[in-house]
């Protein structure tokens, strides 16, 4: 899957470089900032005449989008890819986007078997 292949994977190094550690390592930052402006846009194509990535709403939305909403942390004007934004901002309008984007927060330890 091009989420699992490329798109995850570059953009978790763009958060690395761009946000957490900037000014650190200006070859890996310049890297990963045109790689990601490569992937926007190839996403930005796809979506080009399209309502969802892949037909119908679908698994590869729900991989991607979380992605697109760390577009801060990859220094991206979402109106530089106005697919992606309409996408974006049609998937984040959907109710159950919004409760699971609320989702990745501590509740408990993870659970373990008695006697460990």
């Amino acid at each position: 899957m091009w989420q699992m292949g490329g798109f995850g994977p570059t953009l978790g190094h763009a958060h690395h470089f761009l946000t957490y550690n900037e000014g650190r390592a200006p070859f890996a930052e310049e890297l990963f900032r045109k790689d990601t402006i490569r992937l926007y846009e190839t996403l930005d194509a796809r979506l080009e005449g399209r309502e969802y990535l892949v037909g119908d709403y679908s698994i590869a939305d729900m991989a991607v989008w979380p992605w697109v909403s760390r577009f801060v942390r990859h220094k991206i004007d979402l109106n530089d890819f106005p697919n992606v934004h309409r996408w974006y901002l049609q998937l984040a309008a959907r109710p159950q986007v919004k409760r699971g984007y609320e989702v990745p927060h501590f509740t408990t330890p993870v659970p373990l078997p008695p006697g460990v």
